[in-house]
């Protein structure tokens, strides 16, 4: 164990509970008794929470997400191991790990919650969240299962540069749950080194993220959004050019023309918000693609119109992804270790605010005002 590392576990911790949904917030910091590590899972350490852009909404009822209460909300976090079950085979008491908030129920994978946020689609997933992982990691302890932790290098990650580390804090790491969810889509649709892939809209949390995620895998990104003075800022992402910039203006043929001035693009990778489902990009950006183009779908939650006459031209596929696999959680944190995925100021990622428990208001209120490449976390 490092001279850091975590203590015995104590017999009570101080949590986040949601007691119920309520605009304004039912919330409240109490202490509950620390549980305890059972087959299949582990005790972690809580050292940074994820605070989701759209986490007060959620928490406050206004967007309605199915979840039991009371309970403690959460998110994926950076921790350290403080105690395992006995059938542990690898992870150690001490050890930094990424924990990942997407749990699978392990006799059925189509049973799925977002741990401290989402119970799922069935009642299968109902069950996982409202027994085992009903409390999450807005905590200063939290229980979870042993597959969701993923080790990470901490020599590398956060060692010296002069010793050959690359000086990250944890917070800085926390990134690696924003981009986990756009690298599903990407990755499911294959992308290359070298590839065109038009990212829209490229200025949300999630876009700037896919940027990044890009980016880190080697291809070149056409970012398209409304705002000029955000889509500057993604450009700085990559300070060698292979970022460039159309802006959204709902002219289709424009757009299109605009697009195209860097050659067919190979991939259109799509995040919207709800609200976005009827934007003209989607037309655009599948129109700028050349023959064998592929479209990761991630986002609107909508249904949506296509340019299906273009798309049947071109032979365009389409793919839907929801989140992400652990293979693909094992290769962004591969390409951190490497160092192909810059974090930090290092890869243009700012960490707004580290905020306590007590502060859940304005850590919320933070998270929901944050721009491009920009996160906000509890650090219980």
């Amino acid at each position: 164990m490092t001279p850091d590392s975590t203590p015995a576990v104590p017999a009570t911790h101080r949590v986040l509970l949601l007691n119920s949904t309520r605009d304004p917030y039912d919330i409240t910091v109490v202490e509950q008794p620390t549980p305890q590590a059972g087959p299949g899972s582990a005790i972690i350490q809580i050292l940074g929470a994820s605070v989701l852009t759209f986490g007060g909404k959620v928490f406050s009822g206004q967007i309605p997400y199915p979840y039991p209460t009371p309970f403690v909300p959460g998110s994926s976090a950076i921790a350290r191991v403080a105690a395992v079950g006995p059938d542990a085979t690898t992870l150690e008491v001490g050890q930094l790990v990424f924990f990942d908030c997407f749990i699978h129920g392990r006799d059925n994978p189509n049973s799925l919650i977002l741990h401290g946020l989402y119970s799922g689609f069935d009642a299968g997933s109902n069950k996982l969240m409202e027994n085992e992982w009903r409390n999450s990691t807005y905590a200063e302890y939290c229980k979870v299962p042993l597959e969701n932790c993923f080790p990470l290098d901490e020599r590398r990650l956060l060692g010296n540069p002069a010793d050959g580390g690359f000086g990250y804090s944890t917070a800085d790491l926390m990134f690696l749950h924003t981009i986990s969810i756009p690298m599903g889509g990407l990755r499911d649709v294959g992308v290359r080194a070298g590839e065109k892939v038009i990212i829209a809209p490229a200025t949300g949390a999630f876009g700037s993220a896919a940027v990044v995620a890009a980016l880190a895998m080697g291809a070149q990104v056409i970012a398209v959004g409304r705002n000029l003075e955000a889509l500057e800022k993604i450009k700085l992402l990559s300070p060698e050019g292979r970022v460039r910039t159309v802006q959204n203006t709902g002219d289709v043929a424009h757009d299109v023309q605009e697009l195209t001035k860097f050659g067919p693009a190979n991939v259109f990778f799509d995040i919207s918000p709800g609200e976005a489902a009827k934007s003209t990009h989607f037309t655009s950006c599948i129109q700028a693609l050349g023959r064998g183009g592929r479209v990761s779908l991630m986002g609107a939650f909508m249904e949506l119109t296509l340019p299906l006459m273009s798309m049947l031209q071109n032979d365009i596929s389409v793919k839907a992804k929801w989140m992400y696999t652990k293979e693909d959680m094992r290769y962004i944190i591969q390409l951190a270790e490497a160092g192909y995925l810059k974090l930090g100021q290092a890869g243009g990622i700012q960490t707004a605010t580290l905020f306590p428990l007590e502060q859940f208001e304005a850590a919320f209120d933070a998270a929901a005002k944050t721009g491009p490449c920009m996160q906000t976390i509890f650090v219980p």
